[in-house]
C-alpha cells in the first residue's frame, strides 16, 4: 500500500503541479512576494479570530454563562449521533 501525504485533500503530486503552474505564471522572482503576502493575510486572519474568541470569552464571563456545561452537552449529543450512524452503517455493511 502506498501512502501519500495530503494537504487539504490534495496529494503531493497535485501540490507540485500547482507550484509549477505558479512559478510559470508569476515567475520565480515573484513567488517569495506572493508567499509573504499570503503569510500576512493568514496572520491577520488568525489575529482577528483570536480577538473574536477573546471577546466571546469576556462576554460569556460577564453574563455568567458556563461554557463548559454547553460544550459537554454538545459533545455528548454529537457522540450519540455518531453512535447511531455507526449502528446504521454497520447493519448496512453486514447486509452487503
Amino acid at each position: 500500500m502506498i501512502l501519500h501525504s495530503t494537504f487539504l485533500f490534495i496529494g503531493t503530486t497535485e501540490v507540485m503541479f500547482i507550484l509549477f503552474i505558479v512559478v510559470m505564471v508569476f515567475g520565480a522572482d515573484k513567488v517569495p512576494d506572493i508567499a509573504k503576502g499570503m503569510g500576512k493575510g493568514m496572520r491577520t486572519l488568525r489575529d482577528a479570530t483570536n480577538d473574536l474568541k477573546s471577546e466571546i470569552t469576556k462576554t460569556t464571563e460577564k453574563s455568567g454563562i458556563n461554557t463548559t456545561e454547553y460544550t459537554k452537552s454538545i459533545t455528548e449529543d454529537i457522540q450519540k449521533v455518531k453512535d447511531e450512524v455507526e449502528d446504521t452503517v454497520g447493519s448496512i455493511k453486514r447486509k452487503m
